[in-house]
């Protein structure tokens, strides 16, 4: 199924930004749930129930939450083809900070072994997993570094402009012609910190903020400490999904776009697609980062279509 977008829309930065700042989609059909973590903090999902045997997982990208336009448009698609749609937020992506000193990063995959563990507990029989950005890296990480752990409920996963290497996407962004990117990632990065340093004064040091200027930058100085990590730089060793696809075992499509302008080719895995039955990459020439925009009746990108597409091949509730 090739993407072939509109001539005015063949455009990396258009595809990226355009969706984002206009493309409205409802969410009334969300009904919210709170669910505690092991370490006495918490998430919070966001269903779509048509009360189906069959359930996608959804998780959105840095800075994202679950009524973002991409998660959003993905969920009502997945309602009309007869899914059922658990859209989770990552720790303080919900509109209220989480409770404990550590922070939501890209390579945290126990919280959603804990949603997908909580979701089988409702009796779904087949669960897909949709992963967009560092969404999309922590359902590969999960699905390679954890192979032997993921449940057999887990029929398939989707991914969509997945930074596979950390280091060199940070890299990426940190280049003058991402700034915009760069520089509202850090206004959001910002918020949270300010927001993290009134429950925690003594641990969250704000001073020279206006000297951060690239993802670097503030991996240093908060996520690699907050979390355990040693330096930026062990925090995207450790936590890109790259150096794992080899080891997925459950049928898995990667699809990045060629004009991404926050991907350089090291998170381009066309060699481990090769060696990897299980994993499958496709490379559109145009998308953006996460963007696959398409003009139709439905109003349905053509990210949405394809992900169902893929998924619903693998399914056996065909409903």
């Amino acid at each position: 199924m090739d993407y072939s977008p509109p001539w005015w829309a063949r455009n990396g930065h258009f595809q990226s930004i355009y969706p984002s700042l206009f493309r409205k989609v409802n969410t009334d059909f969300y009904e919210r749930e709170r669910i505690e973590t092991p370490d006495q903090d918490f998430l919070d999902l966001d269903w779509a129930r048509n009360h189906n045997q069959r359930l996608l997982i959804l998780s959105h990208g840095l800075e994202g939450h679950s009524r973002r336009p991409y998660v959003a448009g993905m969920a009502k698609t997945a309602i009309d083809h007869n899914w059922d749609v658990l859209a989770w937020n990552f720790r303080s992506c919900s509109g209220e900070p989480n409770k404990n000193l550590n922070t939501y990063h890209s390579g945290q995959t126990q919280d959603l072994n804990l949603v997908i563990q909580h979701a089988i507990s409702h009796g779904y029989q087949e669960i897909g997993l949709i992963g967009f950005s560092i969404g999309g890296n922590k359902t590969l990480l999960y699905l390679g570094r954890e192979a032997e752990m993921v449940p057999e409920h887990v029929v398939g996963a989707v991914t969509f402009s997945v930074p596979c290497d950390l280091s060199s996407s940070s890299a990426q962004l940190a280049l003058s012609k991402n700034k915009l990117y760069m520089k509202n990632f850090l206004l959001s990065f910002k918020q949270k910190m300010e927001q993290k340093r009134q429950t925690f004064p003594d641990k969250i040091d704000l001073s020279d903020f206006r000297k951060i200027k690239t993802f670097y930058d503030f991996d240093s100085r908060y996520t690699a400490p907050l979390n355990g990590f040693d330096s930026a730089e062990h925090y995207w060793h450790e936590s890109s999904s790259g150096r794992y696809i080899k080891n997925i075992k459950t049928p898995t499509l990667l699809v990045s776009a060629l004009d991404d302008p926050f991907l350089p080719p090291e998170c381009f895995p066309f060699e481990a697609a090769e060696d990897n039955p299980h994993f499958h990459l496709e490379t559109p020439q145009y998308g953006g980062h996460v963007g696959f925009m398409d003009i139709n009746r439905q109003g349905r990108y053509w990210s949405e279509t394809r992900a169902i597409e893929y998924l619903n091949n693998l399914s056996k509730l065909q409903l």
